[in-house]
């Protein structure tokens, strides 16, 4: 960003990786993207708080036009605070390179088409599920557009140091089970 104290101020508005612990998807493997975002707009309102107070909402599948063909935006954001649009991609799978020409694409309409005059430049973040931070280095290196990238976890993944501190499922069941089994007592009563 050309204005240094508006890039602090976005460097500080997000996140190298969100939790949306909020979002539960049958099928973590699924590779449609369309489902992802229909989780995350079932519950807008987290998604937004995830990425702080400053952010409204501004529309999912958000329609640009340019020379008579449509293209959408997977969400559209707009931050009170760095007053500027922000496009969010979403992305199940890990990182490519080839997603930022599609965000840089997406933020040179907003620019165009959709900003206001008095806005500040708009922002592209690209939520994907994995990122390798060297390879994310060198495809941003030589863009001038603001974008970022970030990953996210969901409730399905549990850290690693936390499985073997609690009982798999299976075992889960067995306790409850044996527990239910047991004679009540007069104190239970």
């Amino acid at each position: 960003m050309p204005e240094q104290e508006q890039a602090q101020r976005a460097i500080r508005s997000f996140k190298d990786e969100y939790f949306l612990d909020y979002i539960n998807i049958e099928d973590e493997n699924d590779p449609d993207e369309r489902v992802f975002a229909r989780a995350v707009i079932a519950d807008v309102k987290k998604f937004i708080l995830s990425f702080g107070n400053l952010f409204c909402f501004m529309g999912n599948q958000y329609r640009v036009m340019v020379d008579e063909q449509e293209f959408f935006i997977d969400m559209l954001f707009y931050n009170r605070e760095l007053r500027c649009l922000v496009a969010i991609e979403l992305k199940r799978g890990k990182f490519e390179p080839s997603h930022l020409g599609q965000l840089n694409f997406y933020l040179s309409a907003l620019d165009e088409y959709v900003k206001l005059e008095s806005e500040a430049p708009s922002i592209g973040i690209l939520l994907c599920k994995e990122a390798n931070r060297n390879i994310v280095e060198f495809a941003v290196r030589d863009y001038t557009k603001p974008m970022g990238v970030a990953t996210y976890r969901t409730r399905n993944e549990m850290p690693e140091e936390w499985k073997n501190a609690l009982p798999d499922v299976e075992d889960m069941r067995r306790i409850l089970e044996a527990a239910s089994d047991e004679p009540e007592t007069e104190a239970d009563e």
